[in-house]
Parts: C-alpha cells; structure tokens; sequence
C-alpha cells in the first residue's frame, strides 16, 4: 500500500521503514504500520489495559480512567496532533496504543514494587516489558513469537530504557547508546502522554474528591481557563465546568506544541528521518514556557493527588500484594499455574525470575487481587 501522499518529507514512510524482526510480505491494503497498529489493538496485553490501574485502584470506582482509556486518549490527542503537522497518523496511533502494554497492575505503586524484587535480577522497566511483551511474549503467530512490529513502532515503545537494557535489544536500543533521537511520531506520543495523564488525572481526582478546585486555582494553568469558563458560563453546573477547564487546558497545551514544534523543525530543516534521529535535542517540544507551567501542575499532582493518604493507601496494598505474590512464586513454582510452570522449568534458573516478573506484570488489577487471596487467605468456610 503507497504510503499517504501528504507526509512530509522527515515523516516516517513506509517506504524506508527499518522492517521487522522477522521477515513478512507486506500488507496488501494497509499499510506497515496500520498492521501494526490493529496487531496492537488484537493483542491480549491491549485487552488487559481495560482492567489495569492509572491512578485508582480498578474496583474502586467504574469512571475513573484504566490504562486502556488512558491509551486510548494518547492515541487520540497524538493523531490531531500528527495530521497537522503531517507526520505519519497509523505509526503515531500504533505507538500510542501500545506505549502501556508493559504496565504492571496497580500502576506505578505496583511497577515500583516489582523493580525492588527483580533488583538482584536486573530491575523491571514498564517501557522495557512493554517491547518484550510485543517482541516476545504475545502468542498469536504461527511463524514468530511476539508482535513482529516494525522497527519504528519498537522505536516508539521503547520510550525510556536503562543502557544495560538497551545493549540487549539490537538497534533499537542504539539511541540510548548514542544519544541520538526517535522519530518525530514517537517524540510526540511521549508528549501527548504528558498531556494525557496530567490533565486528565486532574479531572479524576476532582470526581474522586481528592483534590478540589480551590486548590487547583493556585495552579496558572488551571486558573487562566477555569475563569475563563466561569466568566463565559456563570451557571455552569461543576461537571460541566470542569470538563470545560480540562479539554481548555488540552488544547492550550496542544497548540503551544505544535507552534514551538513547528518551529524548530522548521530551524534544524531535517532531510529525512534519519536526520530526526541525529539530532541532539528533540524537536517535538513544549515552549520554555509552558513547560514550566506544566511542571508546576505535575509537582501540584504528587503532591496533593498521588500521595493522599486514600492513594497512598492504596499503592500499599498494592506493593504488599505484588511483592508477596513475587516472592511466593519464588519460594514455591510449583504454586503457579501449570502452564507458567512449566515455561518457568523450561527455562536455566538465572531467566527464572523474568518469567516470574512477566505472569506478575500481566495480569489485571482484579486477577492479582484474586490471586493474592488464592494464595494468602483461607476459605471463608459454608454455614
């Protein structure tokens, strides 16, 4: 399929895609990355998101966002933003969808808990799982183990990653070596994230009740569209405005990138998407200034939403159930599940604890709640 005729020219084209892992015939009406893209979406990691933390534990209310709303906002806001500035949309959207697949449950509470267990054993990194679990731990193919996605969508997943890690990946893991950049898609799906979970965090901690609008008014991004909003509409019940205030806030956020974007591709000229790559600095950025204002709003964030006692509470419970889950299974295999047991016994007992950290890090939030009482807690006995 001939890639979109309006992708500027440093987009990234299936033309001069890097390839696959593994060899594959390409699609005949689709494109390299919208294979990707609907490989992600048919993935069972993608379907688990559904049940999988972003800030609150998932049984503790049904509106709050899980990690699959969370994925599905990126994927929104990065493909607005990829269209206007011409920028491959399937790559942007494959990138986005997949950018959590490697989230542990219970969200950071649980990923910190599981890299403390898996220190002796190399640490445990989201965004390093999320490429092994689209490399190596989907089963779906006769031919290959994993997803087989391009390089430019591993490129995109692989969002952040420790140079330990990187040396074991090939050359996707190469920029982290040299220093050098991804690809302007995947430059934007880490923005958009940002752009994603402070904002929308901010609109699930007001329904939770655990921040409040007095408090957020000392907050100028906050401030400057919420008045903005009371001016215009005086009686505007609270839902309403808030809502009004956040997708306000969305898009301030998204013109100020696109415009210093705009910018500083335009001053740095890249020929192609290998100049993307060379560049020292990332060219997908917010101006000094609103950078500034969005970090005051993530310090307000962990400070009075990620660390309320109710959070804290919760991302204890959900350390102790991770950890003593991890360390079970260390102590006894023969407790897992047939099936992980003997993909566990299958394996030098070095790689033992990473097929361990992998059953913990998929599962739900609900599944590793279930899991832990299967184990820790005795029957309730039948009167």
């Amino acid at each position: 399929m001939a890639d979109p005729c309006n992708l500027i020219h440093y987009a990234a084209h299936d033309s001069s895609t890097r390839g696959r892992i593994h060899n594959e015939a390409s699609p005949r009406y689709r494109s390299a990355f919208q294979r990707d893209r609907d490989r992600i979406v048919h993935s069972t990691a993608f379907r688990r998101l559904e049940y999988k933390t972003q800030v609150f534990v998932n049984h503790e209310g049904d509106l709050y966002r899980t990690r699959l709303t969370h994925s599905v906002e990126v994927a929104q806001i990065s493909r607005s933003i990829a269209r206007t500035l011409r920028l491959n949309e399937d790559l942007t959207e494959a990138i986005a969808l997949a950018h959590d697949l490697g989230h542990t449950p219970f969200g950071h509470a649980g990923q910190d808990a599981l890299n403390h267990c898996m220190q002796p054993y190399g640490g445990f990194e989201h965004n390093f799982q999320s490429l092994r679990v689209v490399d190596h731990l989907e089963e779906k193919y006769a031919q290959f183990a994993g997803l087989n996605l391009t390089f430019e969508s591993r490129e995109g997943i692989l969002k952040h990653c420790s140079l330990a890690n990187a040396k074991t990946v090939g050359a996707v893991g190469e920029r982290f070596l040299n220093k050098g950049q991804p690809s302007l898609e995947a430059q934007l799906v880490n923005l958009a994230d940002q752009i994603a979970y402070n904002n929308h965090d901010v609109d699930d901690g007001l329904r939770a009740g655990l921040i409040n609008i007095e408090q957020l008014q000392e907050i100028q991004l906050f401030e400057e569209q919420y008045a903005v909003v009371r001016s215009q509409y005086p009686k505007l019940s609270q839902r309403r405005t808030i809502h009004e205030v956040v997708r306000r806030m969305i898009n301030r956020l998204v013109i100020d990138l696109v415009e210093t974007s705009t910018q500083l591709i335009t001053t740095a000229n890249p020929a192609d998407i290998e100049a993307v790559r060379q560049q020292p600095q990332p060219l997908i950025q917010f101006s000094e200034k609103q950078h500034e204002l969005n970090q005051k709003l993530k310090q307000f964030l962990r400070e009075k939403l990620y660390r309320h006692y109710r959070v804290m509470r919760m991302s204890r419970k959900a350390e102790q159930i991770i950890t003593q889950l991890f360390n079970a299974f260390m102590e006894e295999p023969r407790i897992l599940p047939d099936e992980q047991y003997e993909l566990l016994m299958a394996q030098r007992e070095p790689e033992r604890p990473r097929i361990i950290a992998d059953y913990i890090a998929g599962m739900t939030d609900r599944y590793a709640l279930s899991e832990h009482q299967k184990i820790f807690s005795p029957p309730t006995p039948t009167v």
